[in-house]
């Protein structure tokens, strides 16, 4: 159905968009200036504050947190700033968005706690990455800490990644960048112990993967049955334990064999008594 527009009707609708026009117009175009200028300084200010933590001694993490609160903090004052153009008052809506912050974080605490523990762990450093820890039942190399979550690398190249909130205030283990291998030989009861000492101080001196300190333990560690077992602990980087560990005791096998140092095989005496 055609609806037609008398000229009075169109006047009157021209006169209305006139009247808004020149009433609200301004404040339109106030309130995007306002939050155009807000946005760029909002910019601004982030990178700046950015590139001035990026010159100091922090961790990544709490200087992109701070760059960021800085950035949404001033474009939340241009917001502000703007709806107050328009005649909003501003109190109520703070005390509004209190309310529904208070709700918000109730709803969000779990997340909430582990950016508190992220923070936590970043500024107090119990660990560093690329070390070595061992905590809540898992362990592993730290290879990163976010504000949510810490993740760990197995020597298997798997990944455990554990929420932050489950390692504050728990019992931790931190290895650092190095190990100390606890590697265990038996000798035969006959052996020159004198020579097999020092043929075991020889190979872990020498074996490239071993490190000068702190100087690596060897020395006897119990008597067993049928064996003299000797104990070689070496200490080695985090990232050649596996690998030093099996080198090690190829070594040790060849050099002992090659010395002719016994290591005997393990014995058990089996008595067979006659019945009555």
């Amino acid at each position: 159905m055609n609806v037609k527009m008398t000229p009075d009707a169109v006047m009157s609708w021209m006169d209305l968009v006139t009247n808004l026009a020149f009433r609200y117009g301004l404040q339109v175009l106030g309130a995007l200036t306002i939050l155009t200028v807000g946005a760029l300084l909002a910019r601004w200010a982030g990178g700046t504050v950015q590139r001035w933590l990026d010159r100091q001694d922090m961790e990544p993490p709490v200087r992109s947190l701070i760059a960021r609160v800085v950035r949404g903090g001033v474009f939340a004052f241009a917001v502000l700033a703007a709806l107050d153009k328009f005649g909003v008052q501003i109190a109520p809506l703070i005390a509004g968005i209190g309310v529904a912050g208070l709700g918000a974080g109730l709803a969000l605490q779990g997340v909430l706690s582990n950016v508190v523990a992220g923070l936590t762990i970043i500024i107090t450093k119990p660990f560093s990455v690329g070390e070595y820890v061992e905590i809540i039942g898992v362990h592993g190399e730290v290879v990163s800490i976010d504000l949510f979550s810490t993740v760990l690398r197995h020597r298997d190249q798997s990944k455990v990644v554990v929420p932050n909130r489950e390692i504050v205030g728990e019992v931790l283990r931190n290895y650092g960048v190095m190990r100390q291998l606890n590697l265990s030989v038996g000798v035969a009861y006959g052996s020159n112990l004198t020579d097999a000492l020092r043929l075991a101080r020889q190979i872990v001196a020498i074996h490239p993967r071993v490190l000068k300190y702190p100087e690596p333990l060897v020395g006897i560690a119990t008597l067993g049955d049928s064996a003299i077992v000797l104990s070689i602990q070496p200490w080695v980087k985090i990232t050649d334990y596996g690998t030093a560990q099996a080198e090690l005791y190829q070594t040790v096998i060849e050099q002992f064999r090659a010395h002719r140092i016994e290591m005997p095989l393990p014995q058990r005496e089996v008595r067979m008594l006659a019945s009555a």
